[in-house]
């Protein structure tokens, strides 16, 4: 819609995660080295956590893009399985041939002959689970005893977990205490820091196509973090709004006031009626964009 106005080849501010828009801030950039050197030791679990919203599916796609030859890498997005469908999930990634109705015994030792045969390669495989706060727990041991497939020089498999902190108390659970042992490296993902904002910003909308000057003014900026807490998913919303409404306007800068309606529009204030709050949010929006809104029964 706007994209034309301000210059962009596209949307700066699309939450789907596009390695191309990663922007390396130092937990991102912390974050990633320690899956790096995590994944080339070839030892035990890695968890990274975070709050919802700060970039982990982003992170895990940006690893799988950078981790380089000598990988083969199993992706999962969503690991609220049961232990058999899972094993056959990591299957299905390994691009193994199974029998419709191969059994539990057969399934695993076809799953371990892959394995092996591409240690033979010189492969190491990575098993990687989002949102692995999800899993249950019978499927986390599951996942433990997959873990003790290995050569007298190295595992066989490394799985790697990302996941909201729920998945901190998950592992806390006396079922899979053998599980939470084995994770060798750790990190934590937290929000952007107030002064990497401004780079965050500048970084989205260079990718995008923008050469201009300054868009978003101090204050938009200050406005911004003040609504977002720093959550990435949440700074793209709001900023992508905060850029309808200045376009809507016809303006060519985003000022305090653009990203305050965009921030009304996504956050409801405590004590505000839901329903009420997104029809008020829309009817900003659509005003913004020049266009005739009429909301009933408020």
């Amino acid at each position: 819609m706007y994209a034309r106005h301000f210059g962009l080849r596209e949307a700066p501010f699309n939450i789907t995660p596009d390695t191309s828009y990663f922007f390396t801030s130092p937990h991102s950039q912390e974050a990633l080295n320690t899956l790096l050197v995590a994944a080339k030791s070839g030892e035990g679990f890695i968890k990274i956590t975070g709050e919802v919203g700060t970039g982990k599916t982003l992170l895990c796609r940006k690893f799988i893009a950078t981790i380089g030859a000598g990988f083969v890498t199993a992706y999962i997005p969503n690991p609220l399985l049961e232990p058999r469908t899972l094993m056959l999930a990591l299957a299905d990634e390994l691009e193994i041939a199974l029998d419709r109705d191969v059994d539990q015994h057969q399934l695993l030792k076809s799953i371990t002959a892959r394995l092996i045969d591409l240690a033979r390669q010189n492969q190491q495989v990575l098993l990687l689970l989002d949102e692995a706060q999800a899993i249950p727990l019978e499927s986390l041991e599951a996942l433990r005893l997959l873990s003790n497939l290995e050569t007298e020089k190295r595992k066989l498999l490394q799985i790697i977990l990302f996941g909201q902190p729920e998945l901190n108390v998950r592992l806390r659970d006396n079922t899979v205490r053998q599980l939470a042992q084995r994770i060798t490296f750790h990190y934590h993902l937290g929000p952007l820091k107030r002064d990497d904002l401004d780079y965050y910003l500048a970084h989205r909308l260079r990718v995008a196509g923008y050469d201009g000057s300054r868009l978003f003014t101090r204050g938009a900026v200050a406005r911004l973090y003040g609504a977002s807490g720093g959550i990435p998913r949440l700074v793209n919303i709001i900023a992508n709004k905060a850029l309808m409404a200045c376009f809507g306007e016809g303006r060519q800068q985003v000022t305090r006031r653009h990203v305050s309606l965009a921030a009304r529009d996504t956050v409801p204030p405590r004590g505000q009626a839901r329903l009420g709050w997104i029809a008020a949010g829309l009817g900003v929006l659509a005003a913004a964009a020049g266009l005739t809104w009429t909301l009933t029964g408020r």
